[in-house]
């Protein structure tokens, strides 16, 4: 594959989690011009489709960036504490990586699922105040795209020495 083809990888998958975190951030935005009436920690408030849609896309969007990242950049794991010890810098620096990102997209994908499915209603709701989960999904996207940026970057590089140390060559 050819250099430059990595490079752009990386752009697109800091672009789709740029784009995700701020849909997440907007929808907060949307969601929070819709009217409701507030008493202690219990809130009635219209949903709002605005909200509803960004949210959905900010979702779809974080989950195809980490779908793009895990399937361009390979399988990369330990079986054991020896494996781990005797991995390369890159190799380990991959499933540490790979580990925050699926922590980062579990997290912000619930949170941005939490929020979306809290305005797809079509009836007014009462209940328990939930603010933010908008904004801090969207920001958890930021962060998912720094981890998953990473996984990529170093287990292409782990690979490229696997490659290497195979044919007989050094890095």
């Amino acid at each position: 594959m050819p250099k430059n083809i990595g490079f752009l990888i990386c752009l697109l998958i800091m672009a789709l989690d740029i784009t995700a975190g701020i849909l997440g951030i907007e929808a907060e935005v949307a969601q929070n011009k819709v009217k409701h009436l507030r008493l202690w920690i219990f809130e009635c408030r219209e949903p709002s489709h605005k909200a509803f849609n960004l949210g959905l896309a900010a979702a779809v969007l974080l989950a195809l960036a980490h779908v793009i990242a895990n399937l361009l950049g390979g399988c990369v794991c330990f079986w054991s504490r020896e494996d781990m010890a005797k991995a390369s810098a890159n190799r380990q620096l991959a499933v540490f990586s790979l580990i925050f990102a699926w922590i980062t997209l579990a997290v912000g994908f619930s949170l941005l699922i939490i929020g979306t499915m809290a305005n797809s209603k079509s009836r007014k709701s009462c209940g328990i105040a939930h603010h933010r989960f908008f904004s801090v999904g969207g920001i958890i996207c930021f962060i998912h795209g720094l981890f998953t940026v990473a996984y990529y970057v170093s287990a292409t590089a782990s690979a490229r020495e696997e490659k290497l140390a195979r044919q007989g060559g050094h890095a």
